[in-house]
């Protein structure tokens, strides 16, 4: 939410002074209803404000965010249960939404903006974007049980699309870490996968996102996405980088 005068200097109407003289003048209109406090905030992106009759269009920048997502996070805009959500670890003016989702209980790479068209291609399965997982797994999985994940494994809602799976090690407590490939974006489908293979997760975190890693963003930081990295991601989905 921000304060209506800035709003208005914003969108190039006026200065912040002549806007603010504008709404004391009862010049200013939002959602249908004059506004003459100077105090009063509104959302630029979804409250319709007017300036003598004339609706102001806002100028928003484009913005991609990386965020190391921490668990017992939930990936929503906000949480009924009361809950820490990917939001609350975001503090931007721009209103941003997760581009799919991770599990609360997973860790890792998560991508928030305020782009829809972008966000819409990046979940659209028909662009198959890899997204790879590090996961600890129960037990030692074998590699003909491996093997079933490479080829495709049948869950409630169909077989899965082949993943790419290396088992990286065993540690002492006899769980296999294993890193996993997938592109599609069924619901908790790493864990499922695992599930179905007789090796349930302990721990799942994602670790890479197309080109995108992790390097440099520590848990529950984030970053911002530079022009080129943008334009590379618009590559991928086929959309124009202008």
């Amino acid at each position: 939410m921000q304060r209506l005068q800035k709003v208005i200097s914003e969108a190039g109407i006026a200065s912040r002074r002549k806007a603010e003289q504008l709404i004391i003048d009862g010049q200013v209109m939002v959602n249908g209803k004059t506004v003459t406090e100077l105090g009063f905030k509104v959302d630029p992106l979804h409250d319709q404000i007017l300036v003598n009759g004339k609706e102001i269009k806002i100028k928003t920048k484009k913005v991609v965010v990386l965020l190391n997502k921490p668990k017992k996070v939930i990936t929503s805009m906000k949480d009924p249960q009361g809950r820490k959500t990917v939001i609350d670890l975001i503090r931007l003016q721009e209103r941003i939404y997760p581009v799919g989702r991770l599990d609360y209980d997973t860790e890792g790479l998560l991508l928030l903006t305020n782009d829809g068209e972008l966000a819409n291609r990046l979940m659209h399965p028909r662009f198959e974007l890899d997204k790879t997982y590090e996961a600890i797994v129960a037990g030692n999985p074998s590699e003909a049980e491996l093997d079933q994940l490479r080829k495709g494994i049948q869950l409630e809602e169909g077989v899965t699309s082949p993943a790419k799976v290396e088992k990286i090690l065993i540690n002492k407590k006899n769980q296999a870490k294993i890193k996993i490939t997938i592109h599609e974006g069924r619901n908790r489908q790493v864990r499922r996968m695992f599930q179905a293979i007789g090796h349930p997760v302990v721990h799942l975190k994602r670790i890479q996102y197309g080109f995108l890693t992790l390097s440099g963003v520590s848990v529950g930081k984030y970053r911002f996405l530079s022009e080129d990295e943008i334009c590379q991601l618009k590559q991928l989905v086929s959309l124009s980088c202008n």
